[in-house]
């Protein structure tokens, strides 16, 4: 029997007891941009421009880092025009794969990944915010911890709380991201730098940081299920969103080379602060601060809305996890995944509190396994093509196979270096991975077509 016969679960409960589609396009997008235009476009463009080598590679990879990241992103178009669901990348897992894969995804979601970036982007906007009104020896993990708290609680009294102050945080990061492009461009020519770049163009070792600056907009397809004409419109916003962020991050780095030129851009460990003090004296340094403090928390903040909707499908289709799946009507919002992502997210800026970085502990942690299952997402839409061909499709990637095939050989690439340059921290990461299929010996694992009430 072709399995596209078999009732599927949709893992998303749509209706009175889940959610349903109240978001606008705006909101999504503001959830996309905002994750993606974190505090990543204020610190990589050094490392980028050591390993460039010249200022037209600095710039074109860029635009292909924007470019493969739409690719991404049509594919994932078409896998949440046809399944839309608060599930997100579990869902499609799911379908693909079978419950147990999908399980090890959320587990990974709830325990690394998205517990692991809140509490990244919590510390980053700990270290800024430190900057400027510090709070004694653990300043930045007060912070950090105080952000996952106060960004939980907003989201956990109603959605529309959450994503409203996800629309204006994106508003006031993309206002910032103008104003250093702005300054950029008024300081004049940057003049010859004592700082030279290596000379040596790095195209692979360029791309690693590139593609990680524009990650995090595969989010979006956590909220398909909730966005309004979702179905048809999903690819709009997250191809729209990306070309926006592309067209944002071409134009900040002309800005830099325009200012610091591609030796200054290279020798500098605060690009956007150098740009800034060159711009307007030494106030400049307070306004990045504030800048990458406002980014760091928009990010943050689209990261929670979306973890959380993994953990409540996870719960809607394991027995034992279903209070993970309760979905608070009052608020339209997955209410206990909310407070279960905040306690672990809590747990690890507890951790990282006492590490030498708490900031790069928490990128280790989380890399490799983020880029595992992101190729396996891909490998998910050849999958769902040849098991469920007959399912609507709205939307569908153009040029297949070739766009699936190139989005599925990036994340490969980014798996391999994400490894091979991560420390111990990311062994500890596949090792929480490894005792989420030790905790799957003893669920229950419900058949395809049952979901729990």
């Amino acid at each position: 029997m072709n399995r596209s016969s078999v009732p599927q679960p949709d893992l998303l409960a749509t209706g009175p007891s889940g959610p349903r589609p109240t978001l606008g396009a705006r909101h999504v997008a503001a959830v996309v941009i905002g994750i993606v235009i974190g505090a990543g476009i204020f610190r990589t463009p050094s490392l980028v421009a050591g390993a460039a080598g010249t200022e037209t590679v600095f710039l074109l990879t860029w635009l292909a880092g924007g470019l493969l990241s739409i690719i991404g992103a049509l594919c994932y178009a078409e896998l949440a025009s046809a399944f839309p669901s608060a599930g997100g990348d579990y869902h499609f897992l799911t379908r693909a794969f079978g419950r147990r894969l999908g399980f090890l995804y959320a587990w990974a979601r709830l325990s690394v990944i998205q517990t692991g970036s809140l509490a990244l982007l919590a510390f980053l906007f700990g270290d800024y915010a430190s900057e400027i009104v510090p709070l004694g020896r653990h300043s930045s993990a007060l912070y950090a911890a105080a952000a996952v708290i106060a960004l939980t609680g907003i989201n956990w009294i109603h959605v529309h709380r959450g994503t409203g102050s996800q629309l204006w945080l994106t508003i006031l990061e993309v206002g910032g991201l103008f104003a250093v492009i702005a300054a950029g461009l008024l300081v004049g020519s940057a003049e010859a730098s004592t700082t030279e770049p290596s000379g040596e163009s790095s195209i692979g070792l360029v791309l690693v940081f590139v593609l990680l600056t524009y990650g995090g907009w595969s989010e979006g397809a956590y909220l398909s299920a909730e966005l309004r004409g979702g179905r048809r419109r999903i690819a709009g916003v997250l191809v729209g969103s990306l070309v926006l962020v592309t067209l944002l991050y071409l134009l900040v780095n002309f800005a830099y080379l325009r200012a610091l030129g591609l030796g200054g851009v290279a020798g500098s460990d605060a690009v956007a602060a150098d740009l800034m003090e060159r711009a307007v004296g030494p106030a400049g340094a307070v306004l990045i601060s504030l800048l990458v403090a406002v980014s760091a928390l928009t990010s943050a903040n689209a990261t929670s809305i979306t973890g959380a909707r993994t953990t409540y499908a996870l719960g809607r289709n394991f027995p034992q996890l279903r209070w993970l799946g309760r979905w608070k009507m009052r608020g339209e919002t997955p209410g206990n995944a909310l407070l279960a992502q905040a306690a672990i997210a809590l747990l690890l800026i507890g951790a990282g509190t006492f590490a030498r970085d708490g900031f790069q502990m928490a990128v280790e942690y989380t890399a490799p396994v983020f880029w595992l299952f992101l190729l396996l997402v891909g490998i998910s839409l050849f999958v769902l093509r040849v098991r469920e061909p007959e399912a609507e499709r709205p939307f569908r990637v153009p040029l297949y196979p070739l766009l699936p095939a190139i989005f599925c050989l990036t994340s490969f690439y980014l798996l391999y270096s994400s490894v091979a340059y991560t420390g111990t921290s990311a062994l500890v990461g596949v090792g929480i991975l490894a005792l989420g299929a030790v905790l799957l010996l003893f669920l229950r694992v419900p058949p395809e077509e049952e979901t729990c009430p």
